[in-house]
């Protein structure tokens, strides 16, 4: 992975742990700013490995189904299709589109399909199946990780008061 792909999906998921903090940190006004800045970062960092790990979750499931690993070097994030997902994470905001976040994803999963398609061999519907339970498989657990650190903040916001 190059550099500049790194700092890309930095960014996104940087973007994306705004997204999902922002509105919590509104909702409780207590909460003081050196607990949210530490979260955000953990949060980026944590989005970014999932973005990064998608590709690589899809490539795994399309081994699992052709039974022995393809010819192909592996599925790998370029710039071309970091930038779709970048712009995604930007608009992560609930306010700002959560559907228009969803159609963005689908079509960044389905920029994944092609290579993904290409490279192993499946079809492209096949190829899509693989990158979409990558994409839901890691989405929900991101999920879970997110409530268990809002369920530990709010114990640890509890306690200290």
């Amino acid at each position: 992975m190059t550099p500049a792909v790194v700092a890309l999906l930095l960014l996104a998921g940087l973007s994306e742990a705004l997204g999902r903090v922002t509105p919590v940190a509104v909702r409780r006004r207590g909460v003081p700013r050196t607990r949210i800045v530490p979260l955000v970062l953990a949060g980026a960092v944590v989005e970014g490995a999932v973005f990064a790990l998608w590709p690589l979750t899809a490539w795994t499931l399309a081994e699992l189904l052709l039974g022995s690993p393809p010819p192909g070097g592996g599925l790998e994030w370029t710039p071309g299709l970091v930038v779709p997902l970048l712009l995604s994470a930007v608009l992560a905001f609930p306010l700002l589109g959560p559907l228009l976040h969803l159609v963005l994803f689908v079509g960044v999963g389905a920029g994944l399909t092609g290579p993904l398609s290409a490279e192993t061999g499946l079809g492209w519907w096949t190829a899509a199946g693989c990158v979409a339970v990558a994409g839901v498989v890691l989405g929900v657990t991101v999920e879970g990780v997110r409530r268990l650190v809002v369920r530990i903040s709010a114990t640890d916001t509890a306690e200290t008061s």
